[in-house]
């Protein structure tokens, strides 16, 4: 059961990331996919900081496919607004402000906990199970500084949880959200202390203590907040 809840939430997530154009191009469209997939991860991770160009052809040699599929990508990146794209000029990673980063947070808070606090109240012994071994996972590469890793299974964390929660109109708000909050708030430098509250979280969701869910996830999307205020300012500090 639980199983697929988690496939069918991440199936509405995966949905939201696909571009409507030019949907008749099967090859077309799965390339497109393949490269908003690469684009959105290197987004995610850092490795294309805000400001970043996106240049077709330099993507297009990079990856090896035509420009087609880079445009595409480049436009489902635009609609899930990490991308700005203005007329006579190059796509570029969008860049946030400090108040971007705390409206953001707001949001945030009010739905993720209302996800936690229904996971908690609504979990199976393998939704727990899963859990653990993502928290497991994000231990291990926080252990080696494996930094890449420890974002990813914390971002699986978190996808997890909404399967759990078992929501459908919550699944349609996080594929609207998802991008966005995962790469304004999912760069974090703190990974063990990331893990270990995650692990914190898990134990009190597998004892339904919901009165301790409604403590701990604010405090932790809080410190997600103060982490994202101080990248946001290294970033400034190091373009000017």
């Amino acid at each position: 059961m639980f199983l697929g809840r988690f496939r069918g939430s991440l199936g509405k997530v995966r949905r939201a990331w696909l571009n409507p154009v030019m949907t008749g191009e099967k090859v077309s469209g799965l390339e497109s996919e393949r490269v908003a997939g690469i684009l959105r991860e290197d987004i995610m991770l850092g490795r294309r900081p805000p400001g970043a160009r996106l240049v077709e052809r330099d993507i297009a040699a990079e990856l090896n496919v035509s420009r087609l599929p880079v445009r595409q990508a480049i436009w489902t990146l635009v609609s899930e607004g990490i991308v700005v794209q203005k007329p006579r000029s190059w796509a570029r990673v969008r860049e946030f402000s400090v108040k971007d980063i705390r409206d953001f947070a707001e949001v945030r808070e009010a739905i993720e906990t209302l996800v936690f606090v229904l996971a908690t109240e609504r979990h199976d012994d393998a939704g727990i199970a899963r859990l653990r071994e993502i928290v497991a996972r994000e231990k291990a590469a926080a252990a080696v500084e494996d930094a890449d890793g420890a974002r990813t299974a914390a971002a699986q964390f978190h996808l997890a949880a909404l399967a759990l929660a078992g929501n459908d109109m919550l699944d349609e708000l996080a594929s609207i959200l998802v991008t966005r909050l995962r790469w304004l708030f999912g760069q974090h430098d703190n990974l063990v202390e990331s893990a270990t509250e995650h692990e914190q979280i898990v134990e009190s969701m597998a004892a339904r203590d919901v009165d301790a869910i409604r403590v701990l996830l604010p405090k932790h999307l809080e410190g997600g907040r103060e982490a994202a205020e101080r990248r946001l300012r290294r970033l400034a500090g190091e373009g000017s």
